[in-house]
Parts: structure tokens; sequence; C-alpha cells
């Protein structure tokens, strides 16, 4: 049994917590982590105790008195290291070992005491590790030489990301001055594809997945309320009031000017019907503070219900206790999104998880029903490829520079090249993009050796430095001395405008451009300005599941009637294409003066769609949440030029180049492409933003169908 395969500190731990049995993941973890030194991906639902399938074993089988930090946890947001560092000081309470958290906001104290005396576990960011590279190469070595393990939480959260191959060449720093291999541990309810998950270690053969299947019971129901305007619809949101008012719910709409929108107004309305005033907003703007209180009223709070309007925020694992329902606003992103959400209720064993989703237009809907459909039959996205990631190289020979305070260039190739995040990037690429660092002085070359030159200093000396992806302009909001949360800058934000942050309506009274500060005090009137967020990027397996929807005859009972109403107008909308094959055939709606292309695939294609009959001067607009273009050319025009649509394909690079030249903000996806040689630059959006491969085989086969 895996309990007696336990150390009896822990044993203990479980007893005294009144456990009455093992989940099936911590039996299976149990086992296999104490017989091997293996590397390993727990991937099962949520709130089914991976923490605890990994730290039970781990604790078990480390020995603490050993110098050095023993585990090391990683984590993809601050909140949840502060949200994990209880639960796993918890799980050390019959051990003599030390837990610290080490990130921007932790205590400087208990750091200055790790580094004098390092041991037991520490909890940190990728970034955090990042700056201790950079800063404090000598108290990396010295904290992490003897490291046993690496538990990575949220693991597919940094998989096909540039924030995960920045992780990926860390821990591959790490190995090199580790003084003998680590073993790494990987936590996740959603991943979309094991293989990839197994080469993120670093070493797929000796990575080993446990999966535990046990599914959990979800109630789902579907409602539409047709919206044209900006603002919400006031009958969608008097239901959803109806729906929470007596329940403690999250609410995830897809942006942080919604889910002001939503709690604001909720919270209006429970005021006018004297109903309960716990409406709080939970977002990347939000105070700090505030936010960790909306987070401890959850979790402490038994008795009074709540809501919180919140984006991503509180999709990955922080703890903040029962949660009856979640709430989805219009369609999201991605099927992994959904099933983190989703889980964030029903988290007790035994219960159901509850889902009702809120759409406010035809695409949002179809898509809504689309990554339901797909998370019932098991499918998430896979992660995007990514073997050469030319842009995070290029941070992390920075990184390598100035942690080494000058190194040899053959040296710094060597490390590179070796490095597990680079493997598939040749020598002779790796010398040409530092070479050309050198040249834009990022780099300077002194006889054999590189130091960060004149402009890299500039970039490597900034607070920003450590992290892979772009951060926003933002401006503090103060009210009265008071901190409420931040915003990004936009030219709607001057004196007498309104805005909505933390729940509450505020005026702004004055701007301080020098001080990036904007003066607010309380208000209850007027519009706020919208926070737009750039476009998400779409898997085309949601894409061809809506046109596999608008062709089916089949009812879906998750739906409202004015959910099956609107699908049944779409289906008949759809039904003057005579659609035969779902794989190639695509509807071309032709009016008199009037073309509509509907391509029903992912994000990236389009993109790439969009390129080549621009390169044939055939006007477009995309509009990319509907999968159509908008085409201005006569139909015999375009039916004339679909078949040679693939040529430029073959000479795909010069076209991208071009189009760089005229549009630099494509790179804008990229903080680091920025500082590629231009053919590298072509690469990166060809491998990231573009897809030319999934084109050219759309392409081929594809047949426009005409409306009857």
């Amino acid at each position: 049994m895996s309990f007696d395969l336990l150390s009896e500190p822990i044993r203990k731990f479980i007893r005294d917590k009144g456990w009455e049995q093992l989940r099936p993941i911590q039996v299976a973890a149990i086992a296999k982590i104490l017989a091997s030194d293996d590397n390993f991906i727990l991937a099962s639902r949520t709130a089914s105790g991976k923490t605890e399938a990994a730290f039970l074993p781990i604790l078990s089988k480390v020995n603490f008195n050993e110098s050095g930090v023993q585990v090391l946890y990683i984590s993809p947001l601050i909140a949840l290291i502060n949200d994990q560092f209880y639960r796993i000081e918890e799980l050390c309470k019959n051990l003599d070992v030390t837990v610290t958290k080490w990130h921007g906001e932790a205590n400087k104290t208990l750091k200055d005491r790790l580094i004098k005396q390092p041991n037991g576990i520490v909890l940190i960011t990728p970034e955090s590790l990042e700056a201790m590279f950079v800063n404090k190469p000598y108290n990396v070595k010295q904290l992490f030489s003897n490291l046993k393990y690496v538990v990575i939480d949220e693991i597919h959260s940094f998989i096909g990301t540039d924030r995960g191959v920045q992780l990926k060449s860390i821990l591959s720093r790490l190995q090199k001055i580790n003084s003998k291999s680590f073993s790494i541990v990987g936590l996740s309810a959603t991943i979309g594809d094991y293989n990839e998950a197994k080469k993120f270690t670093g070493d797929e053969l000796k990575t080993k997945v446990l999966l535990d299947r046990t599914a959990k019971d979800i109630t789902a129901l579907f409602r539409y309320f047709k919206n044209t305007k900006e603002e919400l619809p006031l009958e969608l949101l008097k239901n959803l009031y109806l729906e929470t008012k007596d329940n403690k719910v999250l609410i995830f709409p897809n942006s942080r000017g919604r889910a002001e929108e939503v709690a604001v107004k909720l919270k209006k309305i429970s005021e006018r019907v004297k109903g309960h005033s716990n409406y709080f907003s939970h977002h990347s703007s939000v105070d700090r503070e505030v936010r960790e209180y909306v987070e401890y009223f959850a979790k402490n709070n038994n008795r009074q219900n709540f809501c919180i309007s919140c984006t991503s925020t509180l999709e990955l694992g922080i703890d903040i206790g029962t949660v009856d329902e979640v709430v989805q606003i219009d369609a999201t992103h991605s099927i992994a999104s959904l099933i983190q959400r989703v889980g964030r209720s029903g988290r007790k064993e035994g219960e159901s998880s509850n889902l009702f989703l809120y759409a406010t237009n035809e695409w949002s809907l179809l898509q809504s029903i689309a990554c339901w459909l797909l998370y019932k039959d098991g499918f998430i996205e896979p992660p995007q490829n990514n073997e050469k990631p030319y842009d995070i190289l290029v941070h992390q020979a920075l990184s390598i520079t100035k942690g080494h305070s000058g190194i040899k260039l053959a040296e710094l190739v060597t490390q590179l090249k070796e490095n597990s995040a680079f493997k598939l990037i040749e020598v002779f690429e790796i010398e040409q993009i530092l070479n050309h660092l050198i040249s834009i002085d990022f780099l300077e070359k002194l006889q054999h050796e590189v130091i960060i030159g004149v402009e890299g200093e500039k970039i490597v000396n900034s607070r920003d430095f450590y992290s892979v992806f772009k951060t926003e302009e933002n401006f503090k909001v103060v009210n009265a001395g008071n901190t409420i949360g931040e915003i990004p800058f936009s030219p709607q934000i001057i004196e007498d405008e309104n805005i909505l942050l933390s729940a509450k309506i505020w005026k702004i009274k004055f701007v301080d451009h020098k001080a990036k500060k904007i003066e607010v005090i309380p208000t209850r009137d007027g519009k706020k300005p919208m926070f737009f967020g750039s476009g998400a990027t779409i898997h085309h397996r949601i894409r061809e599941k809506m046109l596999e929807i608008l062709y089916s005859k089949t009812e879906y009972e998750f739906l409202d009637q004015p959910s099956c109403d609107e699908t049944e107008i779409l289906r008949k909308d759809f039904s003057v294409f005579n659609i035969q094959n779902l794989q190639t055939d695509r509807p071309l709606l032709s009016a008199e003066k009037h073309l509509q292309l509907f391509t029903f695939t992912g994000t990236r294609i389009n993109r790439t769609i969009q390129l080549l009959l621009n390169i044939f001067g055939i006007k477009n607009i995309l509009d990319d949440p509907s999968s159509s273009f908008d085409i201005e050319v006569s139909k015999q025009e375009v039916i004339s030029k679909w078949n040679s649509l693939t040529l430029p394909l073959n000479d795909i690079d010069i076209h991208i180049s071009n189009l760089l030249q005229t549009n630099p903000a494509l790179l804008d996806f990229s903080k680091w492409g920025l500082y590629l040689p231009e053919n590298y630059q072509v690469k990166l959006l060809k491998d990231k933003y573009f897809d030319i491969e999934q084109t050219a085989g759309l392409l081929v086969t594809m047949k426009l169908i005409e409306n009857e």
C-alpha cells in the first residue's frame, strides 16, 4: 500500500488530517517517485490532490539534512506561490524543513537567511530564477548545486510558450551546475500533448506520465442574449444576477474591462434589491493587496455568498475555497482554459462542477458549443511547436553573458548549443545571431571574449529584462493616497472621464504623465473606457468543429431556447451552401456587390491566407471570430486566382521580408524578436505568427462552394 511506503512524519501528517484514503494520482505517484529517479508528469483533473501527490513522496525520500536547497517549486504566478506556500509548509509541519518564498514581493530577511544557510524548499517564478542567474550567479551555485527535485506547477501554462522556452533554458543551466542530475515533476490538469510535456523536461526517455482519467460530473447550461452594443445587455445582467445571487460564484469575462463592468453592474442591481454587497473584481490591474483580500475573503468565508468577476488570474490553481458555480461570458480562447475555469467549482470530492455560459453573439455561441463538444470528446489543443526559438536565444545569450561578467565567445556558443531549449538551432545560426548582437552593440567583443555592450546594458539593467513577455505601460490609479490598482494607458484616459476599477466607478481628476499616476475620486455615473486586449489565437480544430455543428442536425440539451434558436438560424443561413465534404469544402457567399469566404480554420492559417490574398492584390478584410474574409474583387477574379494562391509559398521569405519593411509591428508578439537579424525575424514569423505548412495543406484541397 502506498501509505506504508511514506516516512513516519508524513504518515502522521495524513493521520492528523483525518484523510480516509489517498487519491488515485497520489497512490500512483507515491509508488513511482519513491522507486525511481525518473522525471514524472502528474496529469489529473483540478482539485485531485496533485500537489500532495508530488510532495508526499518527495518529502519522504529526500534527505533535507544535506547542504543546499533540496527541492525547487516553480510556479507561473506569484499568487499561486503565496497560496501553495502555506500548503507545503503544512505538509512539512512534522519535519524540520524550511520553506522559503522567493519573488519580488517576498520577505527580504527570509531571502537573506536562505543565502546564508541554503536548505529546504524554495518556491519561485521563472523570472526570479532568471534574476538570480544574472545578479547572483555565485548564489545560484551555492543554493542549487545539490538539488534533488524541481516541481513545476501548472506545467501546461509553460509548454509551447516563450516563457516555457525560458524556463526550459533555465532548467538546463541549473542541471549544468548541479552535482548530479535532479528529477523534474510537472503538475497539470490540462495537457494537450503528453509527448511535448515529456520533451519539456529535457530528457524525454527518462520522463513518465502518470495519468488519472477519473472524470468529474459537470452540469452545463448555455444562455444566449444577443448584443449589438459595446456594453452587456441589461437582460443578461439581470439573468446573471438571479442565477448567482444565492451562491459563491466566479465569473470569467474575457477582458479586464468587461470584468469591471460585470462587477459594478451586478453590485448596482444587488444594492437596488437589497441583496448582498460581496461583489469583487480580480485581475492584473487591481492592486495586489486588494486581490489578496478578495482571495482571503473567498477562502475563509463560510457563510456569506460572493461573486468575483475575474480574468485568468483565478484560472490557475489558487485555492479560494468552495465555489458553487462558474460563469463564462462569451467563448474561451481555448479548451484548456475552459477546463481550468470549470474546474474551479465543485472541488470537493463527490461534488459536480457547474458551468453557466452566456454568449452575446452568434459566433461566440458557435465557438462555445464547439469548445464544449471537443472537451467532452477529450480534445485539448496541443501546444504550439517552438523548435527554433531564436528570440529567446537572444535573451538567454544576454543573460548568460551578464551572469558571467563576460564570457569567451566560443564558450557562449557551446553553452547555448548544449542547452536543451536550443538543441535544434544550428551552431552557425547561433554564431550569426551573436554576431548581429555584436553589430548592434548589445554585445561587445574584446578579443576572444564578449561582454554586454553599451546598448545591451540599457536593456539588461532594466527591471523588465528578466521576463520574456512584453509588459504594458501602466499608470498607477490613486484615490486620497491609496493605490486602487494599475491600468494600461490609452488616449481615453483624460480628466473628467470615468473608469471602472476594483468593482467601483471612479472619475479622473488629474493625469500625471511624468509620474505615470492617475488621481481619481469615487463617482456613480458615466461610462468606462474599455481595456482592449490583443486578439486570441484560436486552434484550427475548434473552427472545424464549428463547421461540423452548422451541418449537423444534433440538438444539444445544454442550450437554452434562445441558443437553440440562434443555432438554427445559423444552420439555415449556411444551408444555401451544398457542403459535401467538411474537410475540403468551404462556403463562398456571393452577393451582388459582396463576397464573403468562410475558411473555418485557425487564426494562424487565416493570417497566412490573408498574406497570400494580399500578394495577389485581392483586397480583403479578415474577421477572425467568424473565420471569414470580406473580399472586394469580383467572383471571377477570386476563382481564377484561387488555384494559384499557393504559388507565393515557394518564395514566402521574400514576401514576409517585404511585409516587415512596411509593417514592423508584425513582430509585436515577440519581445526579443526585434533584436534578431532580419532573416531570423522572417523565420520567427513563419514559426510563430503564420502557419505555412498547414495553410498549404488546406489550400491544395480546399473547394469554394458558392451559395445556391
